[in-house]
This record gives structure tokens, C-alpha cells and sequence, in this order.
């Protein structure tokens, strides 16, 4: 599949999307955005794939929103701007939600500046892998905005509630060491090997049953909003489902062949 301003790429069941504006440190245009999504979608259909790893082209992870956009907004008409911005609004939720929601494992490789929306397309992520290269900013404080893009649903839950606060009313700038000590980051690996190093976790977490996968990630995700009883609940639903997969059936027979050879 080709597209313009990003690459995708499959090998051994591993999707790579890769951010390809280098020009502009892979800032997020609308015509980008909706590459982005149709990726996604792909990605999320595809049973073949079992993983995702989102990274930058050249020395930018994702620099956020594009100016020219920006531009855009500002000079339309006073009474079009409201609306202009709910229905951006709209995209930009839908994108983050997708790979938030992505029905198997994601993982940020952050090679370089992730800043603004950048750094939520990152923390949309379920992990995040950085090279020495790697910083965040949540630097939407500086244009008299707030994080749109899942900044202040994800940075929390990483950092506390109080540091989250302190980082997004400030956006100051947090490098590879701060991030990783922080806990925004998963892991610090080398520049030469981010992506291998990326890719080659995300096999590791994807070789597991995807039927299991998929339902315990979405249990996961709501667990902080979620009681007890929801949890408990959606679980034993989830389980009812495993039951009947090939994945735990396959695995319960192999089980049992191999007890019968030992006996």
C-alpha cells in the first residue's frame, strides 16, 4: 500500500508506520492525518498483522500540528471558525482513538522531538520505546490551546496527575533521561536500533493468542474508569469468548498431547 506522507510497511506480521515528513519533522497535516487514518484502519482490519510501531522519518518523531493549518484556521471567516475547529476536532479525536483502541499492540519509537500532538500520537501508544534523541513537549500552553490530542486523558495516568499538570501548563521541554526516569518512556535504546529494537518487542508481545490480546487491551483500557465489578464482569465475558477461540483450543490440546507423552 502507498501512500505519500507516511510509509507502511509488514514484515513477519509487524506493521511499520512510518511519519514521512522529514522536511517539516513529520508535522501533522490534514492530507497526513488522513493517511494516517486509512493506515490504521488497515492495520486494525488486517489479521495477518499482529503489532504495530509508529516512528518519524529523519530527526523528528512528530512535531505536532502543521502551521499551515494553523494559518488556515485563523483566516477564516469570524463565524466559521467555531465549526472549522469542532469538525478538525472530530478528525483528530477519531485518529487517536483508533490507535488507541487498536485491537493489538502498539509502540511509539520515538526518535526525536514528539511535541504537541506528536507527544499524545506517542502516548496513544500502549508502549514507548526512545532513542537518546528522543524529547516531549506538551507545548500547546505556548499557542493558548490545550492538549487535543489525548494529552490530558494519557499523560496522568503515566506521571501523576500532578506532574502531568506541571508539564502541560508549563510545556517545557522533557529529554530521553527525564522521560524514561518520569515513566513516559518504556525504554532507552540506541539511535542504530530503535526500530529493530521496536519492532522485535512488538513480536514478543504479539506472540501470544490475538483473540486474547484484543479483549484483555480493551478491558485494560477502561479499567481506571471501570469499578471492580465492571472489570470482573467484562472479564468473564471476554473468557467466554477465549473458550471458543482456536487459539485456546489449539494451546489446551498441544497441553494435554504433551502430559499424555510424559505419562
Amino acid at each position: 500500500m502507498t501512500y505519500a506522507l507516511i510509509d507502511l510497511t509488514v514484515v513477519a506480521g509487524i506493521a511499520t508506520i512510518t511519519f514521512n515528513r522529514p522536511d517539516k519533522r513529520n508535522a501533522m497535516s490534514d492530507d497526513m492525518r488522513s493517511e494516517f487514518i486509512h493506515a490504521l484502519e488497515h492495520v486494525s482490519a488486517d489479521k495477518a498483522i499482529r503489532a504495530l510501531v509508529i516512528t518519524g522519518a529523519g530527526k523528528g518523531f512528530c512535531a505536532g500540528g502543521d502551521i499551515a493549518g494553523m494559518e488556515k484556521r485563523m483566516s477564516a471567516p469570524t463565524g466559521e471558525i467555531g465549526f472549522n475547529g469542532w469538525h478538525r476536532q472530530q478528525r483528530v479525536h477519531h485518529t487517536q482513538s483508533l490507535l488507541h483502541n487498536m485491537p493489538k499492540p502498539t509502540i511509539a519509537a520515538v526518535n526525536g522531538a514528539a511535541s504537541g500532538l506528536g507527544a499524545d500520537t506517542a502516548l496513544a501508544c500502549d508502549f514507548i520505546i526512545e532513542s537518546e534523541y528522543a524529547s516531549y513537549t506538551w507545548s500547546y500552553i505556548n499557542r493558548g490551546i490545550v492538549p487535543d490530542g489525548g494529552g490530558m486523558y494519557f499523560l496522568p495516568r503515566r506521571v501523576s496527575l500532578s506532574m502531568a499538570k506541571q508539564l502541560i501548563f508549563t510545556g517545557r521541554k522533557v529529554d530521553a533521561d527525564e522521560a524514561l526516569a518520569l515513566g513516559i518512556a518504556d525504554r532507552k535504546v540506541s539511535s542504530a536500533t530503535l526500530v529493530a529494537d521496536a519492532q522485535a518487542w512488538a513480536a514478543e508481545l504479539s506472540k501470544g493468542s490475538a483473540t486474547a490480546l484484543a479483549l484483555g487491551k480493551s478491558i485494560i483500557n477502561q479499567s481506571f474508569e471501570s469499578s471492580a465489578h465492571q472489570v470482573f464482569a467484562q472479564g468473564s465475558q471476554a473468557q467466554g469468548i477465549c473458550y471458543t477461540s482456536s487459539e485456546h483450543r489449539a494451546s489446551v490440546l498441544a497441553f494435554l498431547d504433551n502430559n499424555a507423552k510424559k505419562a
